[in-house]
């Protein structure tokens, strides 16, 4: 008596999910939702330069404090990094993939004047999201390391930001990498209302004005640190 071939093996759903052109859009957008909420706490905790050193160092001093005496000293900013680290290679993995998904789907280039419209900002994303992931690994050994500050000095970051920027080409980097932050967060957040179903024609607008006031709000809170400083306002 022949037997019954056995049952073919179920994927974990969260395998299946992930593999899937829609879950890693949601992946997209909810790491990318994550990343404007902590740009938005750390744009407004940078603006505690302009108190004066005792109170951004006072500031700086107190991140590492989060969370005792539950927590040890260090261990939220270190919980924080892993999951800003996890959420980052899930959004560009996600990205990546999503990429070459579109490329196979489309083999033949569009002909002149056929490639549909769109804004500059989505035009820019890929090359924008490159950049920024260089700035993010600069960022790190510039100011939180300190390898690529020349006069870093430990426990005193007032120090460090004012003596990073009074160096024209760190300001450089600095501007170009919120320049393409900024493009990122306007297209990037309409884009990630729109795959958690926040659309509507009324709502499409509306999200689109949200996209474009935190673009602007985010990058000219960090730029205006690094203009404070070459203006001698923050010495």
């Amino acid at each position: 008596m022949a037997t019954a071939p056995a049952p073919a093996r179920r994927r974990p759903a969260l395998l299946v999910f992930w593999r899937s052109t829609i879950g890693k859009k949601v992946v997209m957008a909810v790491t990318g939702l994550l990343f404007v909420a902590f740009l938005f706490v750390h744009m407004a905790g940078n603006l505690k330069i302009f108190f004066g050193p005792e109170d951004f160092d006072h500031y700086a001093g107190w991140l590492r404090t989060i969370g005792e005496p539950v927590l040890q000293e260090t261990w939220f900013l270190w919980v924080q990094r892993a999951v800003l680290v996890v959420a980052l290679v899930l959004h560009v993995t996600a990205a990546v993939q999503l990429s070459k998904r579109d490329r196979r789907a489309r083999p033949v280039k569009y002909a002149h004047g056929q490639r549909p419209r769109a804004s500059f900002a989505t035009h820019t994303m890929r090359w924008g999201g490159a950049t920024l992931a260089l700035y993010i690994v600069w960022h790190i050994l510039d100011l939180t390391v300190g390898v690529a500050n020349q006069d870093f000095r430990a426990g005193q970051p007032y120090h460090n930001v004012v003596a990073d920027f009074q160096v024209w080409w760190v300001n450089v980097i600095y501007v170009v990498a919120l320049l393409m932050l900024g493009l990122h967060i306007n297209h990037g957040f309409w884009s990630a209302a729109q795959t958690l179903g926040i659309t509507s024609k009324t709502r499409d607008r509306a999200l689109k004005a949200v996209g474009s006031v935190l673009a602007v709000v985010i990058t000219g809170g960090f730029l205006i640190v690094p203009i404070a400083v070459m203006a001698g306002w923050v010495a």
